[in-house]
């Protein structure tokens, strides 16, 4: 970032090289270049995934230093937000602003309110980051103009003005990371590169992308959930990934969302070439009854298991089942899979807001990959008071106190 005295002096360099910019000033100039330090979108998805990454491993270093996303559905909300927070904690640090495709569903789609099912224009969120970012850099443009004219006054009255001058050297700016939610993708892994990219040349440093099937794709809380086997997930992982490294985003962020806690279905059987890899362990997963080859119906789906022969659990549109409380082992599996194949954080849907359970799945994340890290959802769909009430409540029977005076 170029200080106001640095531009001043890069002005003054090139209006000697041309000599017939004269009516050129050289303060005024430097004033625009530093109101508007960032350029385009890359710029701003450079500059606030390096404040991620700065983030993540101070993290790792102390827990206690966590950041928290807002949010926002409209630049203006986006940009009150940031105002409000320089004004009530003095800085913008650690705080980004987070894109729900929820949100987007519900209030940003020219179709109308729709539900979190991937149902809007996919060209709704790169938009939206584009917005976002336009009302944070005016927000910059206008708190720095004060400034300078604050500096020009300083200077017509021959004050000192070593203490505006570093106000606007070390100015915190308002352009801070965006989470920004992909959904399933939108597609194939080739329609998730697209997209990315055109989020990613919008501001987005940070994409979050979950396993579900992208046409069958549900709100986070709601039943019906039909999940990917992992080899398809991947694939959007590295279509991600392919997407920040074409741009020169290479600090950028992955969040994989996991859906399998509240997920009972597959589309599809993935092929194992052998025993105990990736795919085989999914199969595991799945539902299955044994039968004997005479009852196999024509055209029947069968699989090899324990040595003996078994018919999938398939409902009557084509999906497949999965055994009954596996759920949380596919979370597990779900997200050190992730780790292991260029994901940076994971994000586990739950149906409830539950730190006792959420901390279960994430320690035995952890056994594996001691480095995991964790986006929660603190979600408007949850009603937190109301849950945590409950599960203080549940803890305390638990040690046999008298909660008789509590409406649970």
């Amino acid at each position: 970032m170029s200080t106001y005295k640095s531009a001043i002096d890069h002005i003054r360099e090139i209006k000697a090289k041309h000599g017939n910019w004269q009516n050129i000033s050289e303060s005024d100039a430097a004033r625009m270049m530093v109101q508007n330090r960032f350029k385009t979108g890359l710029d701003i998805a450079k500059y606030t995934a390096a404040i991620m990454r700065k983030d993540m491993a101070e993290y790792d270093a102390d827990h206690s230093k966590y950041t928290q996303s807002l949010g926002a559905w409209h630049g203006f909300v986006a940009q009150q937000t940031m105002y409000a927070k320089k004004k009530y904690f003095g800085t913008t640090e650690k705080t980004y602003i987070y894109l729900s495709g929820w949100m987007v569903a519900a209030l940003r789609s020219e179709l109308g309110p729709l539900p979190d099912q991937s149902m809007h224009e996919k060209t709704t969120v790169p938009a939206l980051i584009e917005e976002i970012y336009t009302f944070l850099r005016q927000a910059d443009a206008k708190v720095l103009n004060d400034y300078f004219r604050e500096l020009n006054a300083a200077k017509e009255a021959g004050q000192d003005t070593t203490e505006i001058e570093e106000k606007i050297n070390n100015f915190d700016s308002h352009v801070v990371p965006i989470i920004a939610d992909i959904d399933a993708g939108f597609g194939n892994e080739e329609a998730t590169y697209l997209l990315t990219k055109a989020m990613i040349e919008a501001g987005a440093c940070a994409i979050q992308i979950e396993n579900q099937v992208s046409d069958a794709k549900q709100c986070g809380h709601q039943a019906g959930k039909v999940t990917v086997p992992h080899e398809d997930f991947i694939s959007k992982l590295n279509a991600i990934r392919y997407a920040f490294l074409e741009l020169g985003v290479d600090d950028g962020v992955i969040v994989a969302r996991t859906d399998s806690e509240g997920a009972s279905l597959t589309q599809k059987i993935p092929v194992s070439e052998q025993p105990g890899d990736l795919a085989s362990k999914y199969i595991d997963f799945i539902d299955v009854e044994e039968i004997d080859i005479a009852d196999a119906k024509e055209n029947d789906v069968l699989l090899k298991r324990d040595g003996k022969l078994v018919r999938p659990v398939r409902l009557a549109n084509g999906l497949y089942q999965f055994r009954e409380e596996t759920n949380i082992d596919r979370v597990v599996l779900d997200c050190v899979t992730a780790l292991e194949n260029g994901a940076d954080l994971l994000w586990i849907e739950t149906p409830t807001p539950d730190v006792e359970h959420i901390k279960m799945m994430v320690d035995r994340i952890k056994e594996q990959r001691p480095e995991a890290k964790l986006v929660y959802n603190n979600s408007p769909s949850f009603n937190w008071t109301l849950n945590f009430r409950k599960q203080v409540i549940a803890k305390w029977e638990e040690e046999g106190k008298d909660v008789s005076a509590y409406d649970k």
